[in-house]
């Protein structure tokens, strides 16, 4: 008798949908995919059965809602490894933006009833909630992280991760750096790699989607785009932007907010 194929589950949180197209992009290998897995729930695809038991649980998004709250704990108790992916989950992705200002204090504004809106106070990543087996970092993720560590978690061996920078991945295309050439604020430099350096390539400044490389120098470049002309609140934006809840991220986007309101003298 052949043995049972590994189930697995892809669900969405608060998010835009771009890492469950990552799945879908992916065409035929994703019919590939099929074959080794028993996709048992994945919306966006077709299959719906959010309370399946799994042994691979993709989640996409943040967690913003008390319900987001209940649901992600559940979804925990059901699965055998839980991968988060992509910037909403692993860093409260753009979302987490409110977190920095008065969140509360704009729905009461926008809405004639606020307390209509069930919503919490931050939007947070995934760890934040559950333990997380592992963290698949980008905005979007791309296929190839999806199918590797797939792959790996069948092979029963840990999924091997991106440790390198942007710069490296500019390095292996031949690409201009954009921050020395052009001047341009890139965050290369303090960026994990997996995107194929996709924007420098193209001319334009990196802006982090992938999330905080390994032992970033954050202060290092922060120093570098302030002799490039930005002032601290624009260097700190550069850190609170996309993956503004990584801590390496959070840590030095506050160092600038700081140096913004309280300069030296």
């Amino acid at each position: 008798m052949a043995a049972a194929k590994a189930r697995l589950a892809v669900h969405k949180f608060s998010s835009c949908d771009g890492c469950q197209l990552a799945f879908l992009n992916l065409g035929e290998d994703l019919l590939r995919l099929a074959e080794l897995v028993e996709i048992v729930h994945f919306a966006e695809a077709g299959p719906v059965d959010p309370e399946a038991p799994v042994d691979i649980a993709f989640v996409e998004g943040s967690i913003s809602t008390p319900e987001d709250e209940e649901r992600i704990r559940q979804i925990r108790k059901n699965s055998r490894w839980l991968i988060t992916i992509g910037a909403c989950a692993t860093a409260g992705g753009l979302q987490a933006l409110r977190n920095l200002a008065d969140g509360p204090g704009w729905i009461a504004e926008i809405y004639a009833q606020p307390g209509y809106i069930h919503s919490l106070a931050t939007s947070t990543p995934i760890a934040a909630h559950v333990p997380v087996d592992l963290e698949l970092w980008g905005c979007p993720v791309n296929g190839r992280q999806v199918l590797g560590a797939v792959r790996a978690l069948l092979f029963g061996v840990v999924p091997a991760l991106e440790q390198d920078k942007v710069c490296l991945e500019c390095k292996r295309h031949q690409a201009v750096c954009v921050l020395v050439a052009k001047g341009l604020p890139c965050m290369g430099p303090v960026t994990l790699a997996g995107c194929g350096a996709l924007c420098p390539r193209f001319g334009r400044d990196c802006y982090a989607c992938y999330g905080p490389a390994e032992n970033p120098n954050a202060a290092a470049l922060g120093r570098r785009l302030e002799g490039l002309g930005l002032v601290p609140e624009a260097v700190a934006r550069r850190f609170l932007f996309i993956n503004n809840g990584a801590p390496d991220f959070a840590e030095a986007g506050r160092h600038w907010q700081e140096q913004a309101h309280d300069p030296e003298p």
